[in-house]
């Protein structure tokens, strides 16, 4: 999609580390399917990933947005951009 190749041309274009906020709905669907392959060339190791609109439930909970995009195959380690910041403060 236009978007996944947007945000992987910034994070090539980027100095350093690429921070990028995802969050849930619709956008679970597109960037899961269309961002993993598109980051592959833009170093996602130096990607921090961080939920926008993150609720206070297990990620297995139907309200969890790390939990759907976990379960989408393109959160967690070794499945797509870098650390993944859960709920509270994103690591400095």
């Amino acid at each position: 999609s236009a978007l996944a190749q947007l945000v992987a041309q910034r994070a090539a274009a980027a100095a350093g580390r690429f921070s990028l906020g995802l969050s849930g709905g619709s956008l679970v669907r597109i960037l899961s399917r269309e961002l993993p392959a598109a980051a592959a060339a833009a170093a996602p190791a130096r990607w921090l990933v961080a939920f926008c609109d993150e609720r206070l439930v297990p990620a297995a909970h139907p309200e969890s947005t790390s939990g759907a995009y976990r379960v989408s195959g393109a959160g967690g380690p070794g499945s797509g951009p870098g650390p993944i910041a859960g709920p509270g403060p994103i690591p400095g």
